[in-house]
């Protein structure tokens, strides 16, 4: 929904406009394949109008569906509030993606060079936490796992954050997110930080307008952003960390991988909605223009 402000508490306001489409993981999915990469959700869905929503725009974008569809619960949803300035604010209300569990996770079959990518939502929720807490560990050191912590870092139980971290090949997360798990103010610091917690390849800390902090053991790098005019900041740190994935099995090394993700993220925020990644030619033809 598009507000000219956010409500008071106990208050109501005209939204300008609004829209429903699928969101949450499914944008960086979509984001990963528009850059061409292959993509296979291997999350929960359920039977209703809003698993019918996701698993058609899944179908649209060609990314595979792995697991069967729940049939006594639908999919849960999101209510974004994006203010005048491009800024969302989230209420969410969980679902059939809520209750992943051992026997699904062994569904997934992954080979050398996969790369398994793990929202933050699913570490939150206690069945999928636990799940995943458990499953992590024992994958291969020949599958890259890429983890965004998202807005509910604080809600993600330790044990659980410290698997995702141990784990973690690449850890990707917004300035707040990297704060909370930090207490460190400055996003190269946060980003710092964070590297000597995983300890494996490196962490990327979006810092919007200004684009990225990129951070391996001994090396920090920001890497500044492309110069737009926002008009919904909803879905960018999707689409910039699909677009890094895409870029890191493509073989391009983490700074230029940042570099292409932050042209994808200047790209969909120009853009109304979620789910609007751009494509790898509208990202070459951005890193191509003189003020690419």
């Amino acid at each position: 929904m598009y507000l000219p402000r956010l409500p008071e508490v106990g208050g109501d306001v005209l939204a300008s406009g609004s829209r429903i489409t699928a969101g949450g993981g499914l944008n960086v999915m979509v984001s990963a394949a528009r850059q061409g990469l292959p993509v296979a959700y291997a999350g929960l869905h359920g039977t209703g109008p809003f698993g019918d929503l996701a698993r058609e725009q899944l179908a649209q974008a060609g990314i595979e569906v792995v697991q069967p569809a729940l049939p006594d619960v639908d999919t849960g949803f999101s209510v974004a509030l994006i203010d005048p300035t491009g800024e969302r604010t989230f209420a969410t209300s969980v679902g059939a993606e809520a209750r992943l569990g051992a026997a699904d996770l062994a569904r997934v079959d992954l080979r050398p060079g996969d790369v398994v990518y793990v929202s933050g939502y699913s570490l939150a929720y206690p069945s999928n936490g636990a799940a995943l807490a458990a499953w992590l560990p024992t994958l291969a050191p020949e599958v890259t796992v890429v983890v965004d912590p998202g807005p509910l870092v604080a809600e993600i139980p330790g044990p659980v954050l410290s698997a995702a971290l141990e784990r973690a090949d690449w850890w990707s997360c917004n300035e707040r997110e990297a704060r909370i798990l930090t207490e460190q103010a400055d996003p190269e610091s946060a980003a710092a930080a964070l590297v000597a917690r995983t300890g494996r390849a490196g962490v990327v800390v979006r810092t919007g307008p200004e684009g990225a902090v990129v951070a391996t053991a001994g090396r920090t790098v920001p890497v500044p952003a492309f110069p737009v005019t926002a008009v919904d900041t909803n879905g960018a740190g999707d689409a910039h960390l699909g677009a890094f994935i895409a870029a890191l099995v493509s073989g391009l090394d983490p700074v230029q991988a940042v570099r292409r993700a932050n042209a994808a993220a200047a790209l969909a925020v120009t853009r109304q909605g979620p789910a609007t990644a751009p494509t790898a030619g509208e990202v070459d033809e951005l890193l191509g223009s003189p003020t690419g």
